[in-house]
């Protein structure tokens, strides 16, 4: 997404207002970062081999001036999503297991617990540095109330399709805070660059949390150096990180995968959040997606478009699109494959394959958790004009409250299926003619008419996929187009209405 704003220049120099916490060590030989180690990265470039990241020299890092956090608390630990299991479409990938955004090779995390939270004692914020400079794209939320991250990161990527590092935080969204707010993002850039050395127009940023407040900043910027102090390539890291980002999600999103491509193995890594305020409009709550992957940054974007268009574009909760809806995806380039420059390479249709299903997987989650859901609902359209058609009629049905709160009481009431697909702002008039209608493989409509169904079986089927937070599936046929397209949502339940009239108080 192009953003009309102007770009921002933000300066590398050392800032005197953190001199005073940060203490610099010079190191004149070469040091070598293994695979799953907590040594801090130097992050310079230099000559790169198997499992181990070599450094250029000289070189700078920084002492630890602050305690290393213990993974292994509670502060860090929450449920995981299914998405192994249930959520990520079937292909030719594997999947990691128990790993997340290091898993690909060039990265490395961190997770720390400033305090930002109202309340609770979970960690609240992260931050993902990559070891040289990736391809990067992001695609952003439409509502015009942006929040200043959504903002900064807009403007540093329509500068430059590449970047190496996203810090975010939970507890404050940073939304509709004005300049002060845009004042504080830039001091939240500049505080990595303090840490990492890295060039502040090289990081991006995210925040969640309660919009109208501003990050509790004397909190944030001492977090920010234990961030940048203990980054580190491991799986108890990345699994820390996944947590510290969430609200009032109750799983922890994120997955690992690795797909063959002409005998190299390609890794993909991600972690989302997001449980409430998500509906469709460009990007859906916050995702950070890495790759080892080697596709040059106009390719990767390309990709990053299209792969938001069909994953998080796909889903909603409740109907309410966010301040701060943002997917952003790094490529490291570092698996060893030939560089794809060629968006329509079978290598290139491979990559985007690969990336369209952890974006997928990592999108249903969120559906999945929606705040006080008991199920996944999962909308697939066929038949239609073209996919653009079918997708716009799917989003349609698994927004509709009325359906939603149907399925929560287990209501088999499939006229509001019909409504809410007919009322779909598709290109091309539905011809109500020909529209079928099926709940859990029960049909319920044909030809636009009614059929003779087993309620009971149908109401039965929502009463057992609910019980088991399972996947309740509509399937909808509006004609003999080739356009496809799904959609997920979730479940309407007093819950919601529940943690949503308590969110502030």
């Amino acid at each position: 997404m192009h953003s009309t704003s102007t770009s921002v220049s933000l300066s590398s120099s050392s800032s005197s207002s953190f001199s005073s916490w940060m203490r610099k060590v010079t190191v004149e030989k070469s040091c070598l970062v293994p695979r799953n180690s907590s040594a801090r990265s130097p992050f310079r470039r230099g000559n790169i081999g198997v499992g181990v990241q070599r450094c250029a020299t000289p070189t700078r890092i920084y002492a630890a001036s602050t305690t290393k956090p213990d993974y292994s608390s509670p502060d860090f630990e929450l449920a995981h999503a299914p998405i192994e299991k249930q959520l990520l479409p079937n292909g030719p990938w594997k999947v990691i297991p128990n790993a997340g955004v290091t898993a690909p090779e060039g990265f490395q995390v961190s997770a720390y617990k400033a305090g930002l939270r109202k309340s609770g004692t979970r960690a609240d914020c992260a931050l993902i540095v990559a070891d040289e400079s990736c391809s990067c794209a992001g695609v952003f939320t439409l509502n015009a109330v942006c929040a200043a991250p959504v903002q900064f990161c807009k403007k540093q990527l329509e500068v430059k399709s590449t970047s190496r590092a996203i810090l975010i935080n939970a507890g404050q969204a940073n939304a509709a805070t004005g300049v002060l707010g845009d004042e504080d993002a830039m001091t939240c850039a500049k505080a990595v660059s303090d840490v990492t050395g890295l060039d502040s127009s090289d990081v991006l940023l995210m925040s969640t949390g309660v919009i109208g407040r501003r990050i509790k900043m004397d909190k944030f910027v001492p977090a920010i150096q234990a961030l940048g102090e203990h980054l580190e390539r491991s799986d108890a890291a990345s699994m820390a990180a996944a947590t510290s980002i969430c609200t009032t999600d109750v799983v922890r999103k994120t997955l690992a995968i690795e797909v063959d491509i002409n005998g190299t193995k390609v890794k993909f890594g991600g972690m989302s959040k997001g449980s409430g305020m998500i509906h469709p409009n460009m990007g859906t709550m916050l995702a950070v997606v890495t790759s080892d992957a080697n596709v040059s940054p106009d390719v990767w974007t390309k990709m990053v478009k299209r792969v938001g268009t069909k994953s998080f574009n796909q889903i909603s909760v409740d109907g309410d699109t966010s301040t701060n809806d943002s997917l952003v995806c790094f490529a490291s380039g570092r698996s060893g494959m030939k560089q794809i420059t060629d968006e329509n390479s079978p290598e290139a249709k491979q990559v985007e394959e690969a990336l369209n299903a952890i974006n997928l997987g990592l999108a249903k989650a969120i559906a999945w958790d929606g705040e006080g859901a008991t199920c996944l609902f999962e909308t697939n359209v066929k038949g239609a004009k073209d996919d653009e058609d079918a997708r716009t009629i799917a989003r349609s049905v698994i927004c509709s409250s009325l359906l939603k709160a149907a399925i929560f009481g287990h209501d088999p009431n499939w006229g509001r299926i019909a409504c809410a697909a007919g009322y779909a702002k598709t290109k091309s008039a539905l011809d109500q003619n020909r529209l079928n209608i099926a709940m859990g493989g029960i049909t319920l409509m044909k030809d636009g008419q009614p059929v003779d169904f087993d309620e009971k079986k149908a109401s039965t089927y929502l009463k057992e996929t609910t019980s088991k937070h399972g996947t309740v599936v509509v399937d909808i046929e509006v004609g003999n187009g080739s356009g496809y397209g799904q959609a997920w949502g979730c479940d309407l339940s007093y819950d919601y209405v529940k943690i949503n009239a308590e969110y502030t108080t």
